[in-house]
C-alpha cells in the first residue's frame, strides 16, 4: 500500500499494486524505473512540501532537502514550519524569502539556491505548487546548472505557463477561448515602431540586435527581419527586451493602452464586465474585475471610455500584486470578458513531451476572491453512474443535464490532450476552463501540481505497461510520484493507460479566515483530533506529535503565506457518499485554540446544503458569497431574538395552557410543568444556543432537516418526532457521549437519561399502536396522543401517564420550531438547486451593499472610536496602490465613504480597505508606507467624521428583541395549540 496515504488515513485501497521502491518482486524492466538515485532539494512550503517528503522517503531516496525561509521560521518557536522535525538539519538550508524579493533580490536568490543545490549535492528541484513552481525564468536558471526541475521544463513554461503565449497557443490547437485582448504590450510596440526597420532600430538603440530569449530559435535581428510577419517581430523584440532585462515600454503607457482596450471592449459588449489578469499571476493573484456598462447607455461609446478611466489605477494594482513592476518585467495584462454565470472546472494533465494523458476533470466552482474552497471529482465513469441512477429513478431532467455535462468533460479532457501535446508537456500541469451552460472556454494552464491534485489521483492511477509485455507492468497512484518519474525516465516512460481508482473524491481546504473567508491570521492552534479513518489530512506536519511525549505541538497560524491551513480530502463509491464522508469528516474535526479563526464550519454548512438540495448541483464561482450573504441573514434573525426570555416565555404559556385545560388540577399541572422545563432547561437549550452562537451551524442544521418539517401560514408542522430532531442535533454538533471529551462539548449524563428516556418511550408507543406497515409516522403518533379517550390496550390511569409523558417530553422543544422559523424568516430556503442542477439564486442576495453589511454581521469589524480609523486585519500596511504611485489619502484629505484608504496585504492577496464613512484626515498614525506590519484594530488614522454617529440605545435594542420574540412565541402558540 502507499506509505504516505496509510500515515495520512488512506490505507485500505486495494488497487496499488506496487511497491514504490520497485524492489526484487518487481520485473527487470520496472526496476529500470527505479528513482532512488534522484537527489531532491524542495524549494516550496505548506502542505506539500511535507507530501513531498512522505513520498520521496517511499520511493527510496533517502537524500533531499528543503528551503527555509525567514518568513517560515519567524515564529519557529510555535513550529511554522513543523516538517522539521521530520528531516535532518544538515538538509535544511536557509535562504530569503523569494515571493516577496525585487527582481533582482530574486535573480540573486536563484543563483544562492543553484549553489545550495550543487554544495548539497543535490540533482533535482522540486517546487510543487509554490510560487517558483511557474518562474519560467527560474526553472531555465536550474537547467543552465545542469539541475532537473521536477516539473515542466522552461519551454513549456514560457509556452504554457504565461497567459498571452498559452492563449496564443490555443487558439493554434483549435482550443475555445475567452473572447478578449491579450496583446497590449505588442500593440504599444507596434504604435512605437509600425514597421520591421522601426523594430530594428529599436532593437539596435537598446543592443538588442544580437540577444534572444531563452530557448527561441536564434538572436532578435534574425527575427526581425522583413519577411517575419510584424506580430511575431514585435513579440520577438519583446522577448529580447525581457531577457535583457531592458524595458521597451513604460507602465504609463500600458495603462494608457489598456484603457483603450477597455472602452473597445466594453463598447462592443455592453453589459458585460472586463477581467484584467496578469500573466503570471495565479492562485486568485493578479486579477481584477471592471464593471460594464449599461445596454441602454445613451451615448455607449462615451460611457465605455468614462468606465475605462478605471483601468490604469487597477492595472497598477495587479502588478503591485504579482510583483511585476520593476525594469523588465514583462508587464503584460490580459483583457477579458467575464463569464458572469460561469463554472470553474479543470482538466488534470500528465505528460513526458511525447505523449500527454488526461486523469478527468475536477469542478472547482466553489471559491471566493478567486481562492477555492471545495473541489470535486470529475470523471467520466461517475457521470455514466449518476446518469443511470436517475434514470432509474425516473428524474429525466437531471439525467439529460448529466449527460450534458458529460458530454462537455469529453471535449475537456480531449482539447487538454492537444494543448499538452502542442506545447511538449512533460510533467504534471493543469488546464482550467471555464463553464457557461454547455459551453467551456479555455482560460490557463497551471504548469505545476495543483494544490487539489489529490482529488484526480484518488479516482485516478497510471498503468505503465512494458510494450514488449503487457502483462508486465507497474502503477503508480501519486502524481508527485509520477513527476519524479518523469524528471527521471521521461523519455523511457511509455504512455500510461489511466486505471480507474475511487469512484470519486472531494477536498475541503481548510483555511486561517474568519465567519466571513477574509484573511485571519496569527492564530494559535492549540489541538487538534486525529484523521478520520476515511481522511486523507495534508496539513504540512502540523498533527506531527512531539516524539518524546506523543503530544500535539502548538502552531502558529502565520500571515506571511496563504491562509491554507490544510487539506482535508476524502474520497467514496459515489459523489453522495464522497459527501457523506467529509461531512463526517468536518463534524468529528476538533480544532481549538487561541485567537484561532477557520473556515471549518462554513465548510460543515455547505456540504449540508449540497447534500440536502444535490451533490450534483451546478454552483457557479459565483455562488459563495450570495450563500455568505443568506448566512449572515441567518445571523441577523438570530440577533433578534431572547432565547433567555423565550424559554420563560414557553414555560408559562405552557403552564395557563394546561391550566384551562386542566381546570382544578391548575396547581398540581403547573407545578409538573415547571419540574419538567428545569429538568430539560440544558438538554433542549445547549444545543440550541451553540447554533445560535453560529450562524453557519444554523445554516446546517435547516439544511439536514429539510425533509423533517413544513411550514404552514408561519406555523412549524413536524414530520418528524421533534424528540429524534433533538437527537439528531446532539450528533450534528458532534455532542454525543465522548468518555475522553470534556464535559463542556458533549451532552451532560442526566440529560442523556432524560433524551434516551424520551426515545425509548415513543419507541413503545409506537410498537404498541401495532401497525402493519411498519413504524407509525410523527403526525400519526402524534395524532394518536393526542386523543381523549383511551385506546384499545389501555385502561383510563395508564392513557393519562402516557399522555402527561408526552406533553412532559415535547414541551420546551419549541425552541426548534424558533430556528426553524428563523430559517423562514430570512428566507433560507429560497437559495435552491433546480432540476437540471443548476441553482437558482434569489436577484436580493446578489445585492452588494447587503453582501457587504452581512459580512460586517459575519466578521465583525474590531471596535473602534469615531475619531479612528483602524486596521480590518493584521497584515503589511501600504500607504498607496503601486510603489510609484501616491498615497491614497494624507494628512487633511477629505473622503466619501466607500473611497480607498489604504491597502493591506493578508495572506498574498492585496484588499483594497475602503472608508466606512465620510470624514476629513487629522493625523496619519502610521510611520511609512511599504509593507509596514499592523495587528487588527490597531489606529492608522485619526480622522474627524462629517456626522457624529449616535449609538442605538442599549434599552430601546432590549425591547425590539423582546418583541420579536414574543411574536416568535405567538407563531408557535397559535389557536391550534402546541
Amino acid at each position: 500500500m502507499d506509505g504516505f496515504e496509510t500515515k495520512r488515513g488512506y490505507d485500505r485501497n486495494p488497487r496499488v499494486v506496487r511497491d514504490r521502491r520497485l524492489g526484487r518482486s518487481s520485473s527487470a524492466w520496472a526496476r529500470s524505473f527505479a528513482a532512488d538515485d534522484v537527489r531532491p532539494l524542495i524549494v516550496c512550503r505548506g502542505p506539500i512540501r511535507k507530501e513531498a517528503m512522505d513520498v520521496f522517503a517511499q520511493m527510496g531516496i533517502e537524500h533531499y532537502g528543503i528551503l527555509l525561509s525567514e518568513k517560515d521560521s519567524i515564529v519557529y518557536t510555535h513550529a511554522l514550519a513543523p516538517e522539521l522535525r521530520c528531516i535532518h538539519p544538515a538538509h535544511v538550508h536557509r535562504v530569503k524569502d523569494y515571493t516577496g524579493a525585487t527582481k533582482d533580490e530574486r535573480v540573486k536568490l536563484m543563483q544562492e539556491i543553484v549553489a545550495i543545490a550543487r554544495a548539497g549535492g543535490y540533482t533535482h528541484v522540486f517546487a510543487g505548487y509554490g510560487f517558483m513552481a511557474e518562474d519560467g525564468e527560474f526553472v531555465r536558471t536550474l537547467e543552465e546548472a545542469g539541475l532537473v526541475f521536477i516539473g515542466p521544463r522552461s519551454s513549456v513554461q514560457r509556452a504554457a505557463g504565461l497567459k498571452d503565449e498559452a492563449k496564443r497557443t490555443a487558439l493554434a490547437a483549435e482550443v475555445s477561448v475567452t473572447p478578449g485582448i491579450d496583446d497590449a504590450t505588442r500593440r504599444i510596440v507596434l504604435r512605437k515602431w509600425p514597421d520591421h526597420a522601426a523594430l530594428r532600430a529599436a532593437a539596435a538603440d537598446r543592443g538588442l540586435l544580437d540577444a534572444g530569449a531563452p530557448g527561441a530559435p536564434g538572436a532578435a535581428g534574425a527575427r526581425l527581419a522583413d519577411g517575419i510577419p510584424l506580430a511575431e517581430a514585435a513579440d520577438a523584440l519583446l522577448a529580447a527586451a525581457y531577457a535583457q532585462r531592458v524595458d521597451l515600454y513604460t507602465t504609463d503607457e500600458l495603462c494608457e493602452e489598456l484603457e483603450r482596450g477597455a472602452a473597445e471592449l466594453l463598447a462592443r459588449h455592453p453589459g458585460r464586465r472586463i477581467r484584467l489578469k496578469a500573466i503570471g499571476g495565479g492562485g486568485g493573484k493578479g486579477q481584477r474585475l471592471l464593471a460594464g456598462v449599461a445596454p441602454d447607455a445613451a451615448t455607449l461609446e462615451a460611457a465605455a471610455r468614462a468606465r475605462a478611466a478605471e483601468v490604469p489605477a487597477l492595472a497598477r494594482e495587479v502588478l503591485a500584486e504579482v510583483k511585476a513592476a520593476g525594469v523588465g518585467d514583462n508587464k503584460n495584462i490580459l483583457l477579458e470578458l467575464n463569464v458572469e454565470e460561469t463554472r470553474h472546472n479543470e482538466i488534470q494533465l500528465i505528460g513526458n513531451g511525447a505523449w500527454c494523458v488526461a486523469l478527468g476533470g475536477r469542478d472547482c466552482s466553489l471559491q471566493m476572491h478567486e481562492q477555492k474552497l471545495l473541489e470535486v471529482a470529475m470523471t467520466q465513469e461517475g457521470l455514466l453512474e449518476a446518469i443511470e441512477r436517475a434514470r432509474a429513478a425516473g428524474e429525466a431532467p437531471r439525467a439529460a443535464s448529466l449527460e450534458r455535462e458529460r458530454a462537455s468533460l469529453a471535449r475537456m479532457e480531449a482539447e487538454a490532450e492537444r494543448f499538452g501535446q502542442a506545447v511538449g508537456l512533460n510533467s504534471a500541469s493543469t488546464f482550467e476552463c471555464i463553464v457557461e451552460g454547455d459551453h467551456h472556454y479555455f482560460m490557463e494552464v497551471n504548469t505545476r501540481i495543483q494544490v487539489e491534485h489529490r482529488v484526480s489521483e484518488l479516482c485516478y492511477g497510471l498503468r505503465f505497461e512494458n510494450p514488449a509485455d503487457p502483462a508486465d507492468a507497474f502503477e503508480v497512484t501519486s502524481l508527485v510520484e509520477c513527476m519524479v518519474l518523469l524528471a527521471r525516465h521521461g523519455e523511457r516512460l511509455p504512455r500510461p493507460i489511466r486505471v480507474r481508482r475511487e469512484e470519486s473524491a472531494v477536498e475541503a481546504r481548510l483555511n486561517a479566515t474568519n465567519g466571513a473567508l477574509e484573511p485571519h491570521a496569527a492564530g494559535i492552534i492549540v489541538s487538534w483530533s486525529d484523521p478520520h479513518p476515511h481522511e486523507i489530512r495534508d496539513d504540512q506536519g502540523i498533527c506531527v506529535k512531539n516524539p518524546d511525549t506523543g503530544v500535539f505541538m502548538h502552531y502558529r497560524v502565520a500571515g506571511a503565506y496563504d491562509s491554507n491551513i490544510a487539506l482535508l480530502v476524502t474520497y467514496g463509491a459515489s459523489r453522495e457518499e464522497a459527501y457523506q464522508r467529509i461531512c463526517e469528516i468536518l463534524r468529528t474535526t476538533t480544532l481549538r485554540g487561541s485567537d484561532l479563526h477557520t473556515n471549518l464550519l462554513f465548510h460543515y454548512g455547505l456540504v449540508h446544503w449540497f447534500l440536502a438540495r444535490s451533490v450534483w448541483a451546478k454552483p457557479t464561482t459565483g455562488f459563495v458569497v450570495p450563500y455568505l450573504t443568506q448566512v449572515g441573514l441567518l445571523a441577523v434573525e438570530l440577533g433578534g431574538l431572547d432565547f433567555d426570555a423565550m424559554w420563560a416565555e414557553l414555560g408559562a404559556r405552557h403552564e395557563r395552557r394546561l391550566a384551562a385545560r386542566a381546570g382544578a388540577a391548575e396547581a398540581t399541572g403547573g407545578g409538573a410543568l415547571k419540574k419538567v422545563f428545569t429538568l430539560k432547561d440544558t438538554l433542549v437549550r445547549r444545543p440550541v444556543e451553540k447554533i445560535c452562537a453560529e450562524p453557519h451551524l444554523l445554516s446546517a442544521w435547516l439544511s439536514r432537516n429539510m425533509g423533517s418539517f413544513e411550514i404552514r401560514s408561519g406555523r412549524v408542522r413536524w414530520l418528524k418526532n421533534p424528540i429524534e430532531v433533538l437527537a439528531d442535533t446532539y450528533w450534528l454538533l458532534n455532542m454525543t457521549p465522548q468518555p475522553q471529551a470534556p464535559a463542556a462539548h458533549v451532552i451532560w449524563d442526566h440529560d442523556q437519561e432524560v433524551l434516551s428516556r424520551a426515545l425509548g418511550f415513543y419507541r413503545r408507543v409506537g410498537e404498541r399502536m401495532g401497525q402493519a406497515g411498519g413504524a407509525p409516522s410523527w403526525p400519526e403518533l402524534r395524532a394518536h396522543l393526542s386523543g381523549d379517550t383511551a385506546p384499545h390496550g389501555y385502561d383510563a390511569e395508564l392513557w393519562r401517564r402516557v399522555r402527561g409523558s408526552h406533553l412532559g417530553f415535547q414541551a420546551g422543544l419549541e425552541l426548534l420550531d424558533a430556528l426553524v422559523l428563523a430559517g423562514d424568516a430570512a428566507r433560507f430556503f429560497e437559495l435552491h438547486a433546480r432540476e437540471d442542477g443548476t441553482v437558482a439564486i434569489p436577484e436580493r442576495l446578489l445585492d452588494r451593499e447587503l453582501s457587504a453589511r452581512m459580512r460586517k454581521v459575519l466578521a465583525p469589524p474590531p471596535a473602534m472610536r469615531a475619531n479612528e480609523i483602524v486596521a480590518v486585519t493584521g497584515g503589511m500596511f501600504y500607504a498607496q496602490e503601486a510603489p510609484d504611485r501616491p498615497p491614497l489619502v494624507t494628512k487633511g484629505s477629505h473622503f466619501a465613504a466607500g473611497d480607498p484608504l489604504y491597502v493591506i496585504e493578508v495572506m498574498k492577496m492585496f484588499n483594497k480597505v475602503l472608508a466606512p464613512c465620510s470624514g476629513t484626515i487629522e493625523e496619519v498614525l502610521i510611520d511609512g508606507g511599504e509593507g509596514t506590519i499592523v495587528q487588527k484594530g490597531q489606529p492608522l488614522f485619526r480622522v474627524k467624521p462629517d456626522e457624529v454617529l449616535v449609538e442605538e440605545d442599549s434599552a430601546e435594542r432590549a425591547r425590539r428583541r423582546r418583541e420579536t420574540t414574543l411574536r416568535y412565541v405567538d407563531a408557535i402558540f397559535d389557536a391550534e395549540g402546541a
